[in-house]
């Protein structure tokens, strides 16, 4: 059985998605719902939320999460639990590190208790800090100048640790920009605030914010915007996916980027969200924001040759499905 902790959240709920898609497959997760949504799991329909044993606790509660793998067989962890917010991390880093850090900490201290070492960690290009070099590949030094970049960090380090000492088999998954929604339009992205770019610039759109404010136009680039790799939330969800099925055939600890390697600028999102939704979206250019750098785009030759895997989706289709989503939201 595998479990999935934060698997109400964003990229959680398209894993456990795509994941039930596999007829007869089961998950537990194990979600507090402070940022995940129960109803992302329920919106799913009955045959597949009958196959997901939810129980709302958090990974920092030992005794519950052990109760939990051990009545259900768990031999495999799938980590997305984790505040996700660089802003705030800067504001509250107490928060953060006893979340993120202190409760992956004893999610591993529960695993290595109970001899699991099978784990795929939702890590973030936030680790590698402000860019040397781009496309950043895996062996880009890692410095990262945000206290939320910093945690992914720690967490990656400690399973590094767990790999050389104990054996444990694990793949830390760098995010890019997480974006969209699942086609179907029952499931899709929901974060209070909402601080993501193509949801706010849809957001603008609809009339819900009166304009949308862009940090800087007077950046390195061709259009003075600053520019961001977007991967598709199901591209993601699907990783995630090859990233197990390859440590059930071999022992790994590896890092692999998530992206497209197309970079795009906000302004070109601005333009594309324009069309999709055929309509007028107002912008205000503010300056730059404190550690915003001019582009961060992957290289994803690593996740091609080891996961076979290559995104589905283009910019436009990303915007196509988050614009779906936007217009009949569940939660």
């Amino acid at each position: 059985m595998l479990l999935v902790t934060g698997g109400a959240g964003y990229i959680g709920s398209h894993f456990v998605k795509e994941y039930l898609s596999k007829p007869g497959s089961e998950v537990v997760v194990v979600d507090n719902l402070i940022e995940g949504h129960r109803r992302a799991l329920h919106s799913l329909g009955d045959e597949l939320t009958k196959r997901i044993h939810l129980i709302e606790a958090d990974i920092a509660d030992e005794r519950t999460v052990a109760d939990a793998m051990e009545r259900y067989y768990v031999d495999s962890v799938m980590h997305f639990a984790g505040f996700c917010y660089v802003g705030d991390s800067e504001a509250e880093p107490s928060r953060y590190f006893e979340n993120n850090v202190a409760g992956s900490l004893k999610l591993f201290k529960v695993m290595d208790a109970l001899g699991v070492k099978k784990l795929v960690f939702s890590s973030s290009c936030a680790t590698y800090g402000d860019p040397q070099y781009a496309p950043l590949d895996e062996l880009h030094p890692q410095n990262p100048v945000s206290v939320y970049g910093l945690t992914k960090y720690l967490i990656e380090q400690a399973l590094w640790s767990y790999g050389r000492t104990k054996n444990w088999s694990t793949v830390c998954l760098r995010y890019f920009n997480a974006a969209g929604a699942d086609e179907s339009g029952l499931i899709g992205e929901s974060h209070e605030p909402e601080t993501h770019l193509i949801p706010r610039v849809l957001k603008a759109a609809k009339g819900e914010i009166d304009h949308l404010e862009v940090f800087g136009d007077d950046y390195e680039t061709d259009d003075g915007t600053c520019i961001r790799d977007y991967v598709h939330v199901n591209d993601l969800a699907d990783a995630h996916i090859r990233a197990l099925d390859l440590l059930n055939v071999k022992t790994y600890s590896e890092a692999i980027n998530l992206g497209t390697a197309d970079g795009a600028s906000v302004k070109r999102v601005i333009d594309l969200s324009k069309e999709v939704t055929g309509r007028d979206i107002k912008v205000k250019y503010s300056k730059r924001r404190p550690g915003d750098v001019a582009k961060l785009v992957a290289n994803c030759s690593k996740a091609k040759e080891l996961l076979g895997w290559q995104p589905k989706y283009d910019l436009r289709k990303t915007i196509e499905t988050a614009w779906n989503w936007e217009q009949n939201r569940r939660y």
